[in-house]
């Protein structure tokens, strides 16, 4: 049975994660969990949508390229998302914005497109249009009017390659995540949001990392919401205790991190994040 992969299931979890903005309600601004699909309904036959099981004779996404034909299991390869509407960093970004900014670093070359075969697309929603690695093909049928397709090269899937950099990186062009490693902010949007006390992760690591940008002490940036994490939270951001972190105090913390640093570009070199996307992010979510 053809299978959703691990690294697309990851790349679906990101883009759900900062453009679902209110997970909780169905909203036409937000993209849903429906709109992001990875493998084809049980009515599909061919393409990337479809694993070894489902591929049909000289099926166009085995035997153009031999990255198909190599890559070939029962892996999809193919990402589907839908509309979206969001506001960041004083502007609106959506569907049509998002995938021209990815046709264009596919057109550049840079690394972190390079397992992408094709993207279909509209960028007005009146015209559909495909950017071919292969240059086989260069439109699509009507349905991408309103959401965008993007087939990988099925040995980069068969590897199990992340290939979440690219999407961290658009979501970090517009202000909603700064990409990070093991040192620094993973996230300016919501990851952080519902933490509590005895959490750990990437996300908690996020949390001290901001809190030292905003000048309280966490002790070790250990990924662990602990004492010292919940004392820096109740110092920032008030409440009983500090042991837990939700919308109000995030927004508070915004607020501290710039007031630390005024009109320092970087809050903390650490980070890697900017005053322009704080104040950004502090825009959206203050906004009415």
């Amino acid at each position: 049975m053809t299978r959703a992969p691990q690294n697309l299931l990851a790349v679906r979890r990101l883009l759900l994660d900062h453009l679902n903005i209110d997970p909780d309600a169905v909203r036409g601004q937000d993209l849903e969990p429906a709109e992001v699909g990875i493998v084809g309904d049980p009515a599909h036959r061919g393409g990337y949508h479809c694993g070894s099981d489902r591929v049909v004779t000289r099926d166009y996404s085995v035997v153009e390229s031999p990255r198909d034909s190599a890559g070939l299991t029962l892996d999809a390869a193919a990402l589907d998302v839908g509309l979206f509407e969001v506001r960041a960093g004083g502007r609106t970004h959506n569907l049509r914005t998002f995938s021209t900014w990815c046709v264009a670093q596919c057109v550049a070359g840079t690394p972190d497109s390079r397992d992408i075969r094709e993207i279909i697309y509209s960028p007005d929603g009146k015209v559909v249009r495909r950017w071919d690695r292969l240059r086989k093909r260069t439109s699509g049928d009507s349905s991408h009017l309103w959401h965008t397709h993007f087939s990988f090269f099925r040995d980069s899937i068969k590897a199990n390659r992340d290939q979440t950099p690219l999407f961290r990186r658009y979501l970090t062009s517009i202000g909603l995540t700064v990409a990070g490693g093991g040192s620094g902010l993973t996230t300016l949007g919501d990851d952080m949001i519902g933490l509590k006390y005895g959490d750990s992760g990437e996300h908690v690591k996020a949390l001290q990392y901001t809190l030292e940008a905003a000048g309280y002490d966490v002790g070790a940036v250990d990924g662990g919401y602990g004492a010292k994490t919940a004392a820096a939270v109740k110092a920032a951001c008030g409440g009983p205790d500090g042991r837990y972190f939700g919308g109000i105090h995030y927004s508070r913390l915004l607020v501290k991190v710039a007031q630390a640093h005024g009109g320092q570009e970087t809050p903390n070199p650490a980070s890697g994040v900017t005053m322009p996307q704080v104040l950004g992010e502090l825009a959206r979510r203050l906004a009415p």
